[in-house]
């Protein structure tokens, strides 16, 4: 598939309404993690920033909302996804260059290009462990097929200027994998878990990655998601730091240790 059908998409509101987004109805569609990804990174107007996986732009865009004048790249697979990605930027006025191709033949301008800062939200299953979703797109975004996720980090290593970040956003059970994948590679490594509530296991976890990184590996406590123990009503019951990321746009700030 090149394009979505116009019926086939809905259009949804980011950031308290700074960022809309043409998604599909019934394929990938994304949720708040790509939100809190790029809340997560720490980049600067002027910076080059490169989105791995990008889909229909969710994160790199979201950064982009919250930080201007970032020169960006988003590397996509599907056709249908990069136009989407394309077409989200420029109905944002975003600048977005939105690469067709797949990791492991990334066209010659991007292999030549070093950037500030990648950030991935790859696949959170490995193959064959979980159910396969009726959608193609979606079954692409959620499993790993040909493209494992030691390679999304080896690119990513790649790409970076020395100094460089890479934010990867990752299941937990994953991190032995993003652990082992950055080694020799990457250094100065920090986990920061998200757990939904407080006394919970986390269940998703940002990675955050130095080129040339020196530092001591850190694990930080959970960023709780909701208030309570448990949920009680009908609407959301995001804690007041969530709100002010997924609603006003503002940055994750990582604790100091």
């Amino acid at each position: 598939m090149t394009a979505f059908c116009a019926e086939h998409l809905t259009r949804d509101a980011f950031l308290g309404g700074r960022l809309h987004l043409f998604q599909p109805r019934d394929g990938y569609r994304a949720g708040i993690d790509p939100v809190l990804l790029a809340a997560s990174i720490p980049a600067r107007p002027g910076q080059s920033v490169l989105e791995l996986g990008c889909g229909a732009g969710a994160a790199v865009l979201c950064l982009a909302t919250r930080v201007p004048d970032l020169s960006s790249v988003g590397v996509e697979l599907q056709p249908a996804y990069a136009e989407l990605a394309r077409r989200n930027a420029h109905d944002n006025r975003i600048d977005l260059a939105v690469v067709t191709a797949d990791l492991s033949e990334l066209p010659q301008p991007v292999r030549h290009s070093r950037f500030d800062h990648v950030l991935a939200n790859p696949p959170y299953y490995r193959a064959g462990a979980h159910s396969p979703a009726r959608d193609d797109g979606r079954a692409l975004a959620l499993g790993e097929r040909a493209t494992q996720l030691s390679d999304w980090i080896t690119v990513a290593a790649r790409r970076l200027v020395p100094k460089g970040y890479l934010h990867m956003i990752q299941r937990v059970d994953r991190v032995p994998d993003m652990l082992a994948a950055c080694e020799k590679r990457l250094g100065s490594v920090e986990l920061l878990p998200f757990a939904a509530r407080a006394g919970r296991a986390p269940h998703l976890v940002i990675l955050r990655a130095r080129k040339e990184g020196r530092a001591a590996f850190r694990l930080h406590a959970p960023v709780i998601l909701h208030d309570g123990p448990r949920h009680q009503e009908d609407g959301e019951s995001y804690a007041a730091e969530l709100n002010r990321i997924l609603r006003d746009g503002r940055a994750l700030e990582w604790p100091i240790s």
